[in-house]
C-alpha cells in the first residue's frame, strides 16, 4: 500500500493572482518513489483548523528532475488551495503520497502527434505531458487549445509561450478567453467550432495519435463528443476531470437494509456494518480505517478497490473501464453495497 512522505517546499512561484506553482525537494532516498509518468498526480495530506484534509494535484514538471512541481489554483476559501496561495511558505513540510493516476502519456521514442484541450487549472497535467511529448522524439507535434477567463488568469502563460518558441513548428497553442478580448486569442469558450478550427482547419493535415482533455466535466463531454462525431476512435481520447457533478442523493429503491463489510488495507482486515444507502468510503473512514483516498468526488483514482465477495453499485463512474468493472474494481467514493455482505480489497488493484 502507498504511504505518505514528508516533503519540504522548495519554491513557490506566483502564476496568476489566484494560483501558484509549488515545488517540493526530493531527498535522494525518495527520488525513485516519486518517479512519475507524465500526467500523474500527487495527493497532499495536511491539517487545517484541526481537520485532516487531502487534495490531489497534477504534476506539471518533467519526470527528469530532482524535484516535483504542482500548480494550485485558489478555489476554496479556507481550504487547502486558499492556504497554499496565501500562507504556505518555502521550508514548510507537507505529507505527500507518491504519484498515481491513469491520465498519462508514456514516452516510447516513436513519432507521435498529440492534441490537448484544457480549461483553467486543467492545464497542469497537460504541461507535463506536452514537455514529455516534445522531448520524446524530434518529429513529435503537440497542439493545445486552452481556455481561461483572461490572459491575467491563464496559468503557465509565459511557460507555454516559451514552449512555442523553443519548439517552433512542433508546439502550437491556441488561447481562448471568455471575459476579455486579448491579442492572439480567440474570444469565447471551448466549443464545437474551436475544436474543429484547431483540428480540421489549422492542423487538418496532421494525423493525431491521441487526444488529452482536462478540465470541467461539461467541457470534457463537449470535446469528446465532437471528436467522436469527427470519427476519432474512443480509445484515442483520454480525459481527467478537475471538477465533477455531485453524487445524487437518491439511491436506487433496492438500496435498503444493512451490509456486513470486510475491508482489506495494508494486509489487515477490518469489519463493519453499514447502511446500503451509504457510500462505502464514507463508512470505512468513519471507522478510522486508513483507506486510500483523495478527492472523494470520483475525479481521481486513489480510492479504487476490488470487490472479492458480494456486489456494490457505483452512482457515477468517469474513470474505470467496462473491463475493469467486470474484473471487480470499484471507486469506493462512488459505490454503495447492494448485497447483505461485501468484501473489498484495497491492496489487490
Amino acid at each position: 500500500m502507498v504511504h505518505f512522505h514528508s516533503l519540504t517546499v522548495k519554491h513557490i512561484k506566483p502564476l496568476t493572482p489566484s494560483s501558484v506553482a509549488i515545488t517540493f525537494s526530493l531527498p535522494k532516498d525518495l527520488i525513485q518513489a516519486f518517479d512519475f509518468i507524465p500526467g500523474q498526480y500527487i495527493t497532499i495530506k495536511t491539517e487545517l483548523k484541526g481537520k485532516e484534509i487531502r487534495r490531489a494535484y497534477s504534476l506539471c514538471s518533467s519526470p527528469k528532475s530532482d524535484s516535483i512541481t504542482i500548480g494550485v489554483k485558489k478555489v476554496d476559501k479556507g481550504g487547502f488551495s486558499d492556504y497554499a496561495n496565501t500562507k504556505l511558505k518555502v521550508g514548510d513540510i507537507l505529507e505527500v503520497m507518491p504519484p498515481e493516476g491513469r491520465f498519462t502519456f508514456q514516452p516510447t521514442g516513436k513519432p507521435k502527434n498529440i492534441a490537448a484541450f484544457a480549461a483553467g487549472s486543467g492545464i497542469t497535467p497537460i504541461m507535463s505531458i506536452a514537455k514529455a511529448v516534445l522531448a520524446d522524439n524530434p518529429n513529435n507535434k503537440f497542439v493545445l487549445v486552452y481556455g481561461n477567463k483572461s490572459y491575467k488568469e491563464t496559468m503557465f502563460y509565459t511557460d507555454l509561450a516559451k514552449l512555442e518558441l523553443d519548439y517552433a513548428g512542433r508546439f502550437n497553442v491556441y488561447f481562448i478567453t471568455s471575459q476579455t478580448q486579448e491579442d492572439d486569442s480567440l474570444f469565447g469558450r471551448i466549443d464545437v467550432s474551436t475544436v474543429n478550427y484547431a483540428l480540421k482547419n489549422k492542423h487538418k493535415d496532421v494525423n493525431f495519435d491521441g487526444y488529452y482533455l482536462c478540465g470541467p466535466e461539461a467541457m470534457i463531454h463537449l470535446v469528446s463528443d465532437t471528436l467522436q462525431e469527427n470519427k476519432v476512435p474512443k480509445d484515442k481520447i483520454h480525459f481527467e476531470l478537475f471538477t465533477s457533478t455531485e453524487i445524487l442523493d437518491e439511491m436506487p429503491v433496492q438500496a435498503e437494509g444493512k451490509t456486513e463489510v470486510s475491508v482489506v488495507v495494508d494486509d489487515e482486515e477490518f469489519t463493519l456494518t453499514m447502511d446500503k444507502k451509504e457510500i462505502v468510503l464514507d463508512a470505512v473512514l468513519k471507522q478510522n480505517i486508513d483507506a486510500p483516498y483523495s478527492c472523494q468526488g470520483g475525479v481521481c483514482s486513489s480510492c479504487i478497490a476490488r470487490v472479492t465477495e458480494g456486489k456494490a453499485e457505483m452512482v457515477k463512474n468517469q474513470i474505470l473501464t467496462d473491463g475493469e468493472i467486470a474484473d471487480g474494481l470499484i471507486l469506493t467514493c462512488q459505490a454503495h453495497p447492494t448485497t447483505p455482505t461485501l468484501k473489498i480489497d484495497y491492496d489487490d488493484v
